[in-house]
């Protein structure tokens, strides 16, 4: 018999929005293990889990910063969104990341800050607003030849989501490519796309979203004949909505971001991007 806790239950209902009984079928059909009784509640259409898988009851702040070819990303958390808008809190999170874009590196720890290093200071910090202070996901681009943008979206007086991309193939001077690179930013930021295009996809996880899909296409009654199609189309739809390059602009729906990229030229191509939002992981 699957073994499981009240407590794992009421973690996949958070995680998934399903009903409690659906949950408790879902861990004992999975023998207690939470990331299959997630994909059986997709395969049962009884969840939305890829989109609410991941995240977590933490507030913080982020900053961004972009500057002469390098861009970072910092997340500094804490328990309470009180102490995440504090002055204190967000002048912290402002300073880290002039920081990292100064050291041209995503690893703070050890580097020197304010008489310390980051580390003291943050556990200084810490004491100083009873609460539990952690410098969370860091991020740094740096780049000699590409064009870098940021985007930072704010929420009850501190910013939420950071985002950074990188085009390539283009002049970093040239004003359109510049509006794009921020457009994008701005779409990453709403979007929330996973990879970048089909081929950063990892084989695992397609693997297991085609599982899914075979077996939710099943359960609808679909003649065998035609699963394969079926799911080849669903599984296009994933890639649409997860997929950077697929998805629609935010902007303008019917244009994909691929086409939005390549009106710039035909060298033009996004690198990476890279997106942190308060409480996801």
């Amino acid at each position: 018999m699957a073994e499981f806790t009240a407590a794992d239950v009421a973690a996949l209902r958070k995680q998934t929005g399903a009903g409690m009984m659906d949950c408790k079928q879902a861990l004992t059909e999975s023998d207690g293990d939470l990331e299959a009784a997630k994909d059986w509640l997709r395969a049962k259409g009884l969840a939305g889990a890829s989109k609410r898988a991941g995240r977590a009851a933490e507030e913080g702040a982020v900053e961004v910063l972009v500057r002469d070819g390098v861009g970072a990303i910092v997340e500094l958390t804490a328990e309470t969104d009180f102490v995440a808008k504090s002055d204190e809190f967000t002048r912290t999170v402002e300073s880290l990341a002039r920081l990292a874009v100064d050291a041209g590196t995503a690893e703070l720890a050890a580097l020197s800050f304010e008489g310390t290093t980051v580390e003291e200071h943050v556990t200084q910090l810490a004491a100083r607003l009873g609460e539990h202070v952690v410098v969370g996901r860091t991020v740094v681009f740096e780049t000699s030849a590409g064009l870098l943008d940021g985007y930072k979206h704010p929420q009850f007086d501190r910013y939420v989501i950071g985002v950074l991309v990188e085009l390539g193939g283009v002049d970093r001077d040239d004003r359109a490519a510049q509006a794009v690179a921020h457009d994008l930013a701005l779409h990453v930021a709403s979007a929330a796309p996973q990879y970048l295009d089909r081929e950063g996809v990892p084989a695992d996880v397609l693997e297991r979203e085609r599982a899914v899909l075979e077996e939710r296409t099943r359960n609808e009654g679909k003649p065998e004949q035609a699963l394969a199609k079926i799911v080849e189309g669903r599984l296009n739809a994933f890639y649409k909505e997860h997929v950077l390059l697929e998805q629609g602009f935010v902007k303008e729906p019917k244009q994909s971001i691929a086409q939005l990229v390549g009106g710039l030229g035909p060298d033009a191509i996004v690198r990476r991007f890279a997106r942190v939002k308060i409480g996801e992981d």
